[in-house]
C-alpha cells in the first residue's frame, strides 16, 4: 500500500512539475517574441529594409523565441525533451497568434497559421531533445 502511495505521489509530482516547464518555457518565448518583434519594427521604421526581409525574419524570430524558452524552460527537466519541447512550441505559436492577432486589430485564420503551428512544435521538439540531452551529457 505505500508503495503505490509513493508511486502516485511522484506521478503527480512529475505532472506538475512538466506542466510548470511548459508554462514557464511558453511564457519566456512569447515574451522573447515580443521584445523581438519590437526591435525589429524600431528597425524598420528608420532604416530601408525590404517588405520582402519582413516574412524571412519574422520566422527567425519564431525560431528564437521557441529555442529560447525551451531551453530556459526545461533548464531543470531531464526527461521528456521531446513531448515537452513539442507542447511549448505549438502552445507558444497559438498564443503568438491570438496576442499579435488582437494588437493587429483582426483574426486571420488560413494555412499559415497551420503551417506555423507546425513549424512551431517541430522546432520546439527539435529543441527539448537538445536541451534535454546537453544537460545530461553535461553532468
Amino acid at each position: 500500500m505505500k508503495m503505490k502511495t509513493k508511486i502516485n505521489k511522484k506521478s503527480s509530482n512529475m505532472k506538475n512539475s512538466m506542466i510548470g516547464f511548459i508554462a514557464k518555457g511558453t511564457m519566456i518565448a512569447l515574451c522573447v517574441s515580443l521584445v523581438l518583434v519590437l526591435v525589429f519594427a524600431f528597425l524598420l521604421k528608420f532604416t530601408n529594409i525590404s517588405d520582402s526581409a519582413i516574412a524571412p525574419v519574422n520566422q527567425v524570430i519564431k525560431g528564437v523565441s521557441i529555442f529560447l524558452g525551451v531551453f530556459i524552460g526545461l533548464k531543470k527537466c531531464k526527461e521528456l525533451g521531446l513531448v515537452s519541447g513539442l507542447l511549448i512550441g505549438f502552445i507558444y505559436t497559438l498564443l503568438a497568434f491570438l496576442v499579435f492577432s488582437i494588437l493587429r486589430g483582426g483574426f486571420t485564420f488560413d494555412i499559415t497559421l497551420l503551417t506555423d503551428c507546425v513549424f512551431g512544435a517541430v522546432i520546439g521538439a527539435i529543441c527539448g531533445i537538445i536541451s534535454v540531452n546537453i544537460k545530461k551529457s553535461t553532468n
